[in-house]
């Protein structure tokens, strides 16, 4: 296999979905692209293009291949952009993913392309998580440890989880005292999607009813519905401080149970080894680092 040639012949295929039209933007001819994509699937062992007489179309596996192949040739033509220019100006497609906290994240990322107006963002929000190298990702951000040892990492901003309820809700309820009290009210929460099981709330464990949530509760997977559900007086839930700090400070939500929360988390880059971070990345890293670390400018939502 002819690396760089044979994956330029099939991402110039895959995008025009012709091996016509691919070998007139090559330079060859069509039959010499079917060969080259009839030599990328022998080499590895996998059908990457559906063929009818009129139309070709990605298989599974070579939509998967497609997405490291645009990275790869991305990254290729970046270099020979910055060393021919003679330059380390950041540049590019920057492929990335964010927790499902949009409101807190879109500010940061407009004031980033702002700095950075070369760098072209592909932004994916999602509490699933990632794999940060299969799924072609230059950069990440998550909560908690890093999912894989493999990646560099870079611990960020701390936050906590802050239980709150909404000032109708508590002219109805009486304001909790104590964890064990949480059983007598309507409780919200957030299911993770890439577990199906609940966020935990900041307690420790012992000091909960045994039977926590069991009734009146009302489970959602956006955390967004959460914060309005909250809002709206539909019960008591656990949300992220970042989140809400507008809603406390104009008291649309209260806190409650402060002195029995425990524990914290933070924030932190993920980002695939390299000896030579391309100077996007650098510049991404760079910047939310100093936006989220150690004291974070916290931009909040609107």
């Amino acid at each position: 296999m002819d690396g760089f040639n044979d994956l330029n012949a099939f991402v110039q295929a895959a995008m025009t979905r012709s091996f016509v039209e691919a070998g007139r933007r090559l330079g060859i001819s069509a039959s010499a692209v079917g060969k080259t994509i009839a030599r990328l699937e022998q080499h590895f062992g996998a059908r990457l293009f559906h063929r009818t007489t009129r139309s070709i179309s990605l298989t599974e596996d070579g939509a998967r291949l497609l997405v490291r192949c645009e990275r790869i040739l991305a990254e290729l033509e970046g270099a020979e952009h910055d060393f021919a220019r003679g330059e380390d100006t950041p540049r590019g497609r920057l492929r990335i993913a964010l927790p499902m906290a949009s409101p807190f994240f879109s500010p940061l990322l407009a004031d980033f392309s702002r700095i950075y107006p070369h760098v072209e963002l592909d932004v994916e929000f999602s509490d699933t998580l990632v794999d940060v190298v299969r799924d072609g990702f230059d950069v990440v951000i998550r909560t908690g440890a890093a999912p894989d040892s493999r990646l560099s990492s870079r611990k960020l901003a701390p936050f906590r989880h802050v239980v709150v309820g909404a000032p109708r809700y508590f002219a109805e309820q009486p304001v909790p005292s104590s964890p064990s009290e949480l059983n007598a009210h309507r409780l919200l929460f957030y299911r993770k999607p890439h577990t199906g099981k609940l966020e935990p709330w900041p307690f420790a464990s012992d000091v909960l009813p045994a039977s926590f949530g069991a009734r009146g509760s009302l489970v959602v997977n956006s955390i967004d519905a959460l914060v309005v559900m909250t809002i709206e007086g539909r019960g008591l839930s656990s949300i992220p401080d970042y989140l809400i700090e507008n809603e406390l400070r104009d008291g649309r939500l209260i806190r409650t149970l402060d002195s029995h929360i425990v524990g914290a988390n933070a924030f932190r880059l993920l980002w695939p080894p390299t000896t030579h971070l391309p100077p996007k990345v650098r510049a991404f890293i760079d910047f939310f680092t100093t936006k989220l670390s150690p004291k974070p400018t916290r931009r909040t939502r609107r």
